[in-house]
C-alpha cells in the first residue's frame, strides 16, 4: 500500500489563529508510507506533529525511527522543523536525508546542521542522537528496495529545488511544490529595445519544453500534489517568478497529465480556512480530475 499524510500544508510562514483552524498553520511535511517503509517531504514545523506521532508509534514498536527524507530545496519554511523533531535527538535513530544542491558553496549537511549551532538553539549538531546521513541530489531515479522506487525532477523556484514521484506496487505519487510555470524571459514584443526574433523563439520553444517535461513526470499519478498558492489573476497580477503557482495552472497540469486526484498545496499564509474552503468547491466543481485542498491529517490511499 502506499499512502500520504499530511502534516504541514503553508508555505512561507507558520500562521496558527482561529482562521487557520480546519486546515492548519504549519508548514511542509508529508508523510509517505510504502507498506512499512516511512518517507518524508521536507521538514517545515509539520514535522514536530509528526515527530511526536512517530515516538509514540514507530519508536514504541520498534526502538527506534527510521526513515528516508526528501527535501524539496532548503528554503526556511521546509527545513525549520527539524530542531523539534523529537527522534533527532534519540539514540538509534536513523535519518537518511537527500536534497539538491544549493547555488551555493555550502554543503546540504551544513546547511541543514546550520539550525543546530547555539546561536540559533540549544542543541549542537554534534549532540544530537540520531544517526543523519546526507545525499546532495539533483534529477536521479533512486532505488531503495523492495520495490519501492523515487524519481526527482527540478522545479522552478528562485533556488534549485526538486519535485518527488513515488512508485510503489503500480502506484504512484507526485509532490511538485515550489513550483511555478516555465515563461519566456525574454522580450517578446517586436516593439521592444531588446528584442530578437531568435532568442524570442528560442525562449518560447524552451519554455514548453520544460513545462511538458512537468506534465511526462506527473503523467497518469495516482495522486498529484501540487504548488497552488495563489489565484491565476493574483499571479498574473505581482507574483511571477516568486516559484509558486496558481490553482488554475494546477489544475491544467493534472488534466493534461491524466492524474486521478489532484490536491492544491503549499496554501498561502494569509488564506483563511473560509477562503480556501470557497476555493476548493469552486474549482472542484469545474475541474474533471478530482480535487481536494491538502489539510493537516489528511491521509490517502493511492
Amino acid at each position: 500500500m502506499l499512502s500520504v499524510k499530511f502534516w504541514g500544508v503553508r508555505g512561507s510562514i507558520t500562521c496558527p489563529g482561529p482562521d487557520t483552524v480546519y486546515y492548519g498553520g504549519n508548514t511542509s511535511c508529508l508523510e509517505i508510507r510504502a507498506d512499512e517503509r516511512l518517507l518524508i517531504v521536507d521538514l517545515g514545523t509539520g514535522l514536530r506533529p509528526l515527530g511526536n506521532w512517530l515516538m509514540a508509534n514507530d519508536f514504541k514498536k520498534n526502538g527506534h525511527v527510521d526513515a528516508d527524507i526528501f527535501l524539496t530545496h532548503t528554503h526556511w519554511d521546509h527545513i525549520m522543523g527539524l530542531p523539534l523533531f523529537p527522534p533527532v535527538f534519540v539514540p538509534g535513530s536513523k535519518l537518511r536525508v537527500r536534497g539538491p544542491v544549493s547555488y551555493e558553496d555550502d554543503s546540504l549537511k551544513s546547511i541543514i546542521e546550520m539550525q543546530f549551532s547555539y546561536r540559533y538553539w540549544p542543541v549542537h549538531a554534534g549532540e544530537l542522537g540520531a544517526r543523519i546521513e546526507y545525499d546532495q541530489i539533483n534529477e536521479a531515479t533512486i532505488d531503495l528496495g523492495g520495490g519501492l522506487k523515487v524519481i526527482s525532477k527540478f522545479l522552478n523556484h528562485p533556488i534549485s529545488c526538486l519535485g518527488y514521484r513515488f512508485e510503489y506496487q503500480g502506484k504512484s505519487i507526485a509532490a511538485v511544490f515550489d513550483h511555478e510555470p516555465y515563461r519566456n524571459i525574454f522580450p517578446s514584443d517586436p516593439s521592444h529595445a531588446d528584442y530578437n526574433e531568435e532568442t524570442a523563439k528560442e525562449g518560447e520553444n524552451t519554455a514548453a519544453e520544460e513545462n511538458e517535461k512537468i506534465i511526462r513526470f506527473t503523467r497518469d499519478a495516482d495522486i498529484l500534489i501540487h504548488d497552488a498558492q495563489y489565484t491565476e489573476e493574483e499571479y498574473q497580477r505581482r507574483r511571477l517568478g516568486w516559484g509558486h503557482a496558481s490553482y488554475e495552472y494546477a489544475v491544467s497540469v493534472a488534466a493534461k497529465a491524466n492524474a486521478k486526484k489532484l490536491i492544491f498545496y503549499h496554501h498561502d499564509p494569509a488564506s483563511t480556512d473560509e477562503q480556501l474552503k470557497q476555493l476548493e468547491k469552486n474549482y472542484a466543481s469545474t475541474a474533471a480530475t478530482e480535487i481536494m485542498m491538502a489539510r493537516e491529517g489528511l491521509t490517502l490511499e493511492a
